[in-house]
């Protein structure tokens, strides 16, 4: 059965949350194990509206820690599906720092995750293909798959 494709941006999610000392080390910056929770949770909501079918984090394909977060800042994650598979999909998740009172946002983290459908008796659920239509769209397609163009 074929399942029409759709589009990154019916699946792209924002979250926003304020840092908390709870969610700190002793020098104030958000510790990394609470960013790579909220990554997660971003990524997989991504995922859950692309495919509306359950899904299990499979791997993180990278992550990578550009800059610190600091207490009293909002954490801002973006994310979006990439690329699809017959029964998985990859997200991207763009993680941004954001000064409460400036509104100054600058990009603190990124990581790609890949996720599978997962039914409870065990089978795999199709997922809807990943409509390629924007330019961003072209570019990412191909740092995934190395294409040149499409």
């Amino acid at each position: 059965m074929s399942l029409p494709p759709k589009r990154a941006s019916e699946s792209a999610t924002e979250m926003v949350q304020v840092v908390l000392p709870n969610d700190a080390n002793p020098m104030g910056f958000m510790l990394s194990g609470a960013v790579m929770h909220l990554v997660d949770i971003a990524g997989a909501i991504a995922a859950f509206r692309h495919a509306h079918a359950l899904m299990v984090t499979a791997a993180v394909d990278s992550l990578e820690f550009l800059n610190p977060i600091k207490v009293g800042d909002f954490i801002v994650l973006k994310s979006r599906v990439t690329a699809t598979f017959t029964t998985s999909l990859e997200v991207e998740v763009k993680v941004y720092s954001e000064e409460a009172l400036t509104g100054k946002r600058q990009m603190t983290s990124r990581a790609h995750l890949t996720f599978v459908t997962l039914e409870r008796n065990g089978a795999r659920v199709q997922i809807p293909p990943l409509a390629i239509e924007t330019e961003e769209d072209k570019q990412v397609f191909g740092l995934i798959f190395g294409a040149q163009s499409l």
